[in-house]
């Protein structure tokens, strides 16, 4: 999230004392820095994927993790759409599965904890989500969140804010 802001001014707010702390001007995956075997998404991690990836490195196969979107798991727990049902912006046809649709059961909208699914759409999906009236700030800072440098988010933030 602190990507698209002053890291320095955060640093003032939070600490006491922000001579100390030196940090970088951006956050970025350590995949964007040194090669990795593997990735695993989530903001926690799932720790079924993460047993999952263990496994298969052990038995010396590929994991099988699920690579469709956190509507599918809104449908398979009964949640009712909160997008279609509430109006509500929601990250779920974006993003990548692994929560168990925990937002969206609490009549929340996904933040996209789990970043962008494989080949998401987030042109045409931000086109319905501003059709349904939410603020185009709105849907770019929902873009920015937990994921947000991820390149499909970032790329479709960026976008949206340009079009403004």
């Amino acid at each position: 999230m602190r990507n698209w802001q002053d890291v320095g001014e955060f640093t003032r707010v939070v600490y006491a004392t922000p001579a100390y702390i030196h940090t970088l001007e951006k956050s970025t995956p350590i995949s964007a820095h040194v090669a990795v075997d593997f990735e695993l998404s989530g903001c926690p991690v799932n720790k079924y994927q993460l047993l999952e990836v263990l496994t298969a490195l052990l038995q010396g196969r590929a994991p099988r993790l699920p690579r469709h979107s956190v509507c599918v798991e809104c449908k398979r727990r009964g949640t009712v759409c909160v997008m279609v049902a509430q109006g509500l912006p929601c990250l779920g046809p974006l993003t990548q599965a692994g929560c168990g649709a925990l937002c969206p059961a609490y009549n929340r909208g996904c933040y996209g904890c789990f970043g962008p699914m494989e080949a998401p759409n987030p042109d045409s999906y931000g086109a319905r989500v501003l059709a349904n009236g939410t603020p185009r700030t709105e849907f770019v800072r929902l873009l920015r969140g937990f994921t947000g440098y991820a390149d499909a988010f970032r790329n479709a933030s960026d976008k949206f804010e340009k079009s403004a």
